[in-house]
């Protein structure tokens, strides 16, 4: 009898493991956030799935250049929000202590991170903006980044209840973060570029982009829960820990793990012959545009998805 009431109870707590591994939370108060912060300037240089990837450039083949693409949890840096394009320009040359590349999870599939990062810092900027106005009716346009942008908020009655103000502008602000991810994809697939001349099309719907979009509003919106969002340095620190927490959560593998995936994949997935950006490099997509997602399925990988949610209804209000 004891002995079976321990497997109950082993079993019991596993089941709370597994359903709690992003659990949706509510601020127990109302903290200080941040003010006049910074848009994010431009969107880190994202991956091309696939490792070791090699580059052309004006149609001609770059022989001696190739894209690791690959991290690991040792190998993330620093987070920094991107408040400056020089942030970008520091990535690209490998000079930032930030660190983008590609993950495996055994839970959560392929991880950009860079598409983690660039969700999280837009979640945390559109929460600073949209907290002090909550309920107004309210237009902003963003910065152009493949066409205009423009986040609109119509006029409602926001909660009596200070901390569930600050509770419900987050969650809506990691909304529409992931809402301006997902567009990003449509407006990529449909051939707008940031450089004029250069295709963005290879990269638009990636089997890993937007649950790894949807993980980083997730990861932003514990922050803001958390009252790290008081500071930059609050945030960046935070991210940090939230971003190796997850990714142990989600069963991360070696760096030799992922490359192992992304062999398997070739040919299916992606294709080692081609090079950036050749659209057909990448042969596998995810259209799905749901804010509810499984990671795209993998082949050979028996651990069971993890379903990342953006819920519809927080506090009794829709998004």
């Amino acid at each position: 009898m004891r002995k079976g009431l321990m497997f109950l109870w082993l079993v019991a707590g596993l089941a709370c493991a597994e359903g709690d591994l992003f659990p949706i939370k509510h601020a127990r108060q109302v903290y200080p956030v941040v003010s006049q912060l910074s848009p994010p300037e431009s969107l880190r240089p994202c991956c091309a799935f696939g490792y070791d990837l090699h580059v052309r450039a004006i149609g001609v083949p770059i022989p001696v250049y190739q894209i690791g693409n690959v991290l690991t949890l040792d190998t993330l840096g620093s987070h920094h929000y991107n408040d400056s394009a020089l942030g970008a320009v520091k990535n690209i040359v490998g000079l930032s202590a930030e660190k983008s590349g590609l993950i495996y999870t055994h839970r959560g599939g392929f991880i950009d991170i860079a598409h983690v990062r660039d969700t999280a810092d837009n979640t945390f900027y559109i929460f600073s903006r949209i907290l002090p106005k909550l309920g107004q009716r309210w237009r902003y346009f963003y910065s152009e980044e493949l066409g205009v942008r423009r986040v609109q908020l119509l006029a409602f009655t926001p909660p009596s209840s200070l901390s569930q103000r600050y509770t419900l502008a987050a969650w809506l602000a990691g909304h529409l973060a992931f809402q301006l991810a997902q567009w990003h994809e449509i407006a990529q697939w449909y051939g707008f570029q940031s450089v004029p001349g250069f295709s963005e099309e290879i990269s638009a719907f990636s089997p890993e982009d937007l649950y790894s979009n949807l993980l980083g509003a997730r990861l932003a919106i514990n922050v803001i829960l958390q009252g790290k969002a008081e500071t930059i340095d609050a945030y960046n620190a935070a991210m940090d820990g939230e971003l190796r927490h997850a990714l142990l959560q989600l069963g991360v593998v070696t760096g030799t793990e992922t490359e192992r995936k992304f062999r398997e994949l070739d040919g299916d997935w992606w294709n080692s012959k081609r090079r950036v950006p050749d659209k057909f490099l990448v042969l596998k997509r995810n259209y799905n545009l749901d804010h509810n997602r499984l990671p795209t399925p993998v082949s050979y990988e028996k651990t069971a998805p993890y379903m990342l949610t953006m819920p519809a209804v927080v506090l009794g209000y829709p998004h």
